[in-house]
């Protein structure tokens, strides 16, 4: 495959993270990551900053940091045209003290030993430089090389080394049953035709819903929070 056709499969990849379409069944964590994550990097000072992306194969989230970026480094299994080191992320080849954000999205459930993963982005942190993390809390497994979903008080273990810790929900458990329903609908629904079928049809629908429902009702329920989005300072 022509590396050119391979680099606009990885953009589009990226850009379907950040800005979904409705028909996504994943759309109510990702509007509500992004949100998360603007806010996140709009309080975090500086210009210049040295960032690393930890299964940056994609990179969705460069693109907020517009101009105050001077160095971003992506590192991942896969190597694809956006990928600048190949390694493993329980063993960073990169020096300490190096970086001022750490990216770290929807990885530590790929990996065996996460609080490994978690030592060595505090590793490679400056003094004060923060940490962005999303993870999976319910979810079908999609792999089977698949060990692990996170709850508040796991994730709050695992970084207990950094300063701050805030977790936070990608929506509420209502929300977050929608986005189940939704997943299930186009992975389980057979034959696959009409999983397509639902995925242009219902998922729409239902993320309407839960977006709607969202804005009425605001439930700090997260006992059933599909993803956990969490900003940690070192």
């Amino acid at each position: 495959m022509p590396l050119s056709e391979t680099l606009k499969q990885v953009e589009r990849a990226g850009r379907e993270r950040l800005y979904p379409s409705i028909t996504n069944p994943n759309w109510l964590v990702l509007r509500t990551r992004r949100q998360l994550f603007i806010g996140w990097l709009k309080n975090i000072p500086g210009r210049n900053l040295s960032v690393l992306d930890v299964g940056g194969r994609i990179q969705p989230y460069r693109i907020l940091l517009g101009e105050r970026c001077a160095r971003y480094v992506a590192m991942d299994l896969r190597l694809t045209p956006l990928v600048d080191v190949v390694g493993r992320a329980e063993q960073l080849p990169l020096g300490s003290q190096q970086f001022d954000i750490v990216l770290c999205t929807q990885v530590l459930e790929y990996v065996p030993e996460p609080e490994a993963v978690i030592a060595e982005i505090h590793r490679v942190l400056k003094p004060g430089g923060h940490l962005l993390l999303s993870v999976p809390c319910v979810f079908p497994r999609d792999s089977e090389r698949e060990y692990w979903r996170f709850l508040p008080c796991a994730l709050k273990y695992l970084l207990s080394a950094f300063s701050s810790v805030d977790v936070v929900p990608e929506g509420n458990s209502l929300t977050g049953f929608i986005r189940t329903t939704n997943v299930c609908l186009v992975t389980f629904v057979k034959p696959r035709f009409l999983g397509i079928l639902l995925r242009f049809s219902m998922v729409p629908v239902l993320n309407t819903l839960g977006a709607l429902l969202q804005f009425l009702i605001t439930s700090a329920d997260d006992r059933f929070t599909a993803n956990f989005s969490v900003l940690a300072r070192k």
